[in-house]
């Protein structure tokens, strides 16, 4: 391996995984919140630890299929929206050349380009129809193919929402096979405030934002969502 091998392969082993950072944080941020939101709601209901462990289990294995098949079947969708538009733009090329090829012109006019300038990109575009279709579709109609596969997508959500998830649960686990000795809901909320804030800094990463407004902002929203979810618990325990 070369000097200049070296120094890329990191970059080439984070851009393989890093297209679908924004996929594992969507589905660990709601798995967090929403395992967490039903171990709060249970602890302020005073239910017991083995209810906790039930309700939470089923909560992460089910609620994580449904998001994954959700995120699958939207970027099924989207794939399928753009091959329809794409078969549309190569249809019109073939019985209405003329009209796309002004629309080509129109397009890089906008851009200023000018005179004979303006007649070779129309011309350098137009002759293949390939690059003619893909400069439609990006120019005329915005769009851009999805590299990443429904499937990778679907699958990498669901994997996040049950690791992430199962953060929540782990010292209920613990306790429920080898007895914690400390406070489970406490030794929970610290637990499943360090992976909000890991969850948190991730998102950071993918949006290319602040690493410590990412952080603070999943880390108050899930604290809001536990809060909410035992405060409800706590009122039903008391009138049911």
């Amino acid at each position: 391996m070369t000097k200049i091998e070296e120094i890329h392969q990191p970059d080439e082993w984070w851009n393989q995984y890093q297209e679908y950072l924004p996929e594992f944080v969507y589905g660990g941020i709601d798995g967090s919140v929403t395992t967490f939101a039903i171990v709060a709601g249970s602890v302020g209901a005073d239910l017991d630890a083995s209810v906790v462990l039930i309700l939470g289990f089923a909560n992460l294995f089910a609620d994580g299929f449904s998001m994954s098949v959700g995120a699958y079947l939207a970027a099924k969708s989207e794939k399928q929206n753009f091959e329809k538009h794409k078969a549309i733009e190569y249809w019109e090329i073939e019985n209405m050349p003329e009209t796309e090829r002004q629309e080509i012109r129109d397009i890089y006019a906008n851009k200023g380009f000018k005179g004979q300038l303006l007649e070779q990109v129309v011309e350098t575009i137009c002759a293949d129809k390939d690059r003619w279709v893909d400069t439609m579709m990006k120019e005329e109609l915005e769009m851009m193919e999805q590299d990443k596969t429904p499937l990778k997508i679907g699958g990498v959500t669901f994997l996040s929402f049950v690791l992430v998830g199962l953060i929540p649960l782990l010292i209920y686990v613990w306790d429920y096979l080898f007895k914690f000795s400390g406070d489970t809901f406490w030794t929970t909320c610290i637990l499943t405030s360090l992976s909000f804030a890991a969850i948190g800094w991730l998102k950071s990463v993918a949006t290319q934002t602040s690493r410590w407004t990412g952080m603070i902002e999943t880390l108050i929203l899930g604290i809001i969502a536990a809060g909410v979810a035992y405060f409800v618990g706590d009122i039903l325990e008391k009138f049911i």
